[in-house]
């Protein structure tokens, strides 16, 4: 375990070395946010009665969402996970007295970690700086934020289990390149970052929240709003859980499958 800690240490110290690029990044997601929130505002404005969320709670979902962007987005990939693979750099990798899958999680999770920290609080406050109901805004009590802060740990850890089966993948496919594209795509619609899955047709968001994207920031999000019912929390927070089981033991054996039968040639 200590060695696994270590190596967490190690690469959150290198996702918050990149500070210029989160502050690109922040700007950028603060004039989404912004962007965002007020095309909705014309909608709401219009026909609250139709809206399928408040106000409050679909600004306070927006701001999250820019906040959080790099723990869940499934493009936030590692390409030079696959490129080892690909390459045969992966021996290297193999020489480590560390489960190689175990790594790479750890890898994963520090990685978001870092990089995510460097943009949360910026956009949190920026956010909480707008008036009511446009900005962000703690409605809930502070049982439901802890059920809140939970819930974005299962989050964490569905999208990096996530993206463990799809690096694991690259084990036993020549080019991954169609798979990232079309779960990049899956995740955007399925995941709530396109629209928050209250606004789909009642048959997708079912689909969707019933699949592993839709136990990312849909869950969490909309607990900090005040969007989920109070009894509906746990259910959604056990289907999470049983996503992030289901993708890590999925990941897991398709990566030990493939390292199985994975020759590495050369000098």
């Amino acid at each position: 375990m200590k060695k696994y800690l270590a190596f967490f240490r190690m690469r959150l110290m290198a996702g918050l070395q990149y500070r210029m690029a989160a502050l690109a990044g922040l700007s950028t997601q603060f004039v989404w946010g912004t962007m965002e929130v007020l095309i909705y505002r014309v909608f709401w404005l219009e026909r609250p009665e139709r809206f399928p969320m408040g106000m409050q709670a679909l600004a306070s979902y927006i701001w999250l969402q820019q906040a959080f962007l790099t723990l869940f987005a499934l493009w936030q990939w590692e390409p030079e996970l696959i490129r080892s693979v690909r390459t045969g750099e992966v021996a290297y990798e193999l020489t480590r007295p560390m489960d190689l899958y175990g790594m790479w999680l750890t890898r994963s999770l520090a990685l978001r970690l870092g990089r995510g920290l460097l943009r949360a609080l910026p956009v949190v406050l920026l956010g909480s700086l707008i008036p009511a109901p446009y900005g962000l805004r703690l409605t809930v009590s502070p049982a439901v934020f802890g059920l809140f802060l939970l819930s974005s740990a299962l989050m964490l850890t569905v999208s990096c289990a996530l993206g463990m089966l799809l690096y694991a993948l690259a084990f036993h496919l020549t080019d991954t390149t169609g798979v990232l594209a079309v779960m990049t795509a899956a995740a955007e619609l399925l995941g709530g970052a396109i629209v928050p899955l209250p606004f789909l047709p009642d048959g997708l968001r079912r689909v969707a929240e019933l699949s592993p994207f839709g136990a990312m920031q849909n869950v969490p999000l909309r607990i900090f709003g005040g969007d989920i019912p109070l009894r509906d929390i746990p259910a959604a927070m056990g289907l999470q859980a049983f996503w992030a089981a289901v993708l890590l033991a999925a990941g897991y054996a398709v990566m030990h499958a493939g390292l199985r039968r994975t020759a590495v040639a050369g000098g």
